[in-house]
């Protein structure tokens, strides 16, 4: 009789952790979340029944399943797939950063690929002769020069330039919607990187990007976002049922992208590598130069929050420092919510510079004074500010006016509240 009750109360206990468990992770179940294709596929057809489509897409164009829209839309019997574009890395991703890919035909398919980076950044109306309709569907990271936003922009600018309309299918932010931070753009430092007046973290989705570009910076496209369902402003990429697919061949993680708005701005110096060439991009920052523990001592010192440093040393097989040993850091995240990316990205730039004055070099300025730093940025004065001798502190309070401006601004694009 005691063994029965035993076996009764284990049994009990067993179903009670799981029902807690499922309780627990009820958000991640799939029904309830649906990205902008799968809504498209469902219930909107309508905007592309019919229909000669072109498709801007690259490797994370895929539903929860990780089917391929373009296979989804390719067989799909009501749909007419004319034509693909291809942004930075290329429709398949295997484009390196920088990379020009040339005009090809899509072995799977058969249909023609276009690029979208290098010479053509902007469909030409010869791309566009076979096509009723774009449809726009990648995954972004969440930071201002992460260049398929203004792939996304430009595309809009062709969309109306041609009168056809163009269709952006929402995809989740991954550090989430709520978080801020930056400095917001100021003009003439825009570039290909950075090409409106928004922070470095947006803290915005494709699809409510779209809707600002289009209306705050005279795109005036004919713009349709097909909305997700089951997305809320607190999830971050991990909180949804979604898989990470690589968004470019630098971004393998969530944590990549998590320290990417800060770290990235170690592109904008000319000795020091991000961790490109390694299995650890953007988290491992290093040069030849650097001891990394005195270089980690000294950023652990400062208290900063969600984040902790250790002395790393690394070979990158190519960019920067190519298959020279590096000593830096890797960076390690504590409380992803209270990490300040690219507060942290300043400090760990202004670190390096102060401890190794004579080796350090920001990337050299072009012919109007402008440095690939300063575009990063999106301003002069933080490498002004670093050179000059001013506190991280100081600088920041430069830059916080204009961001609470655009807080303002950017709540009038919020599609998920």
């Amino acid at each position: 009789m005691k063994k029965t009750l035993m076996v009764l109360l284990v049994l009990l206990l067993g179903l009670s952790t799981v029902t807690g468990v499922t309780a627990k992770n009820d958000k991640k179940k799939p029904g309830k979340f649906k990205l902008g294709v799968e809504v498209l596929l469902k219930d909107e057809l309508e905007l592309v029944k019919g229909k000669r489509v072109g498709l801007i897409t690259n490797p994370t164009g895929v539903d929860q399943n990780l089917n391929s829209i373009i296979d989804l839309l390719h067989n799909h019997p009501d749909i007419e797939l004319t034509a693909l574009y291809g942004p930075e890395h290329g429709v398949r991703g295997d484009a390196q950063a920088g990379q020009y890919v040339e005009k090809y035909i899509d072995e799977k398919t058969g249909l023609p690929v276009y690029s979208l980076y290098g010479a053509t950044k902007k469909p030409t109306p010869e791309m566009l002769q076979n096509v009723d309709v774009l449809l726009f569907d990648i995954q972004d990271v969440g930071a201002r020069f992460y260049t398929y936003i203004y792939t996304m922009a430009l595309a809009m600018e062709a969309a109306k330039e041609n009168n056809i309309p163009i269709v952006v299918l929402d995809r989740p932010n991954p550090l989430g919607g709520l978080k801020v931070e930056g400095p917001v753009l100021e003009d003439q430092y825009s570039s290909f990187i950075g090409e409106y007046a928004i922070p470095v973290r947006h803290g915005m989705t494709v699809g409510e990007l779209a809707k600002l570009f289009n209306k705050e910076f005279g795109i005036g496209a004919d713009l349709k976002v097909v909305e997700m369902k089951g997305w809320k402003r607190h999830m971050y990429y991990d909180d949804t049922p979604l898989h990470f697919v690589m968004p470019s061949p630098n971004m393998p993680t969530l944590e990549t992208a998590l320290v990417y708005p800060g770290a990235a701005l170690i592109e904008g110096v000319a000795n020091v590598s991000e961790g490109r060439g390694t299995t650890k991009p953007f988290e491992l920052i290093g040069a030849p130069f650097i001891n990394g523990t005195d270089l980690a001592a000294e950023l652990n010192s400062y208290g900063l929050p969600g984040v902790q440093f250790r002395a790393a040393s690394f070979t990158p097989t190519f960019s920067k420092n190519a298959n020279k040993l590096n000593h830096g850091i890797q960076i390690h995240l504590t409380d992803r919510e209270e990490f300040r990316p690219f507060e942290t990205g300043v400090h760990i730039v202004k670190a390096i510079h102060d401890m190794y004055p004579e080796e350090f070099e920001f990337r050299a300025r072009n012919s109007a004074g402008v440095s690939f730093f300063d575009q990063l940025v999106g301003n002069g004065s933080i490498r002004d500010g670093i050179e000059s001798g001013k506190s991280v502190e100081e600088v920041k309070a430069e830059w916080e006016p204009n961001l609470k401006e655009f807080m303002k601004l950017r709540s009038k694009y919020l599609l998920y509240k």
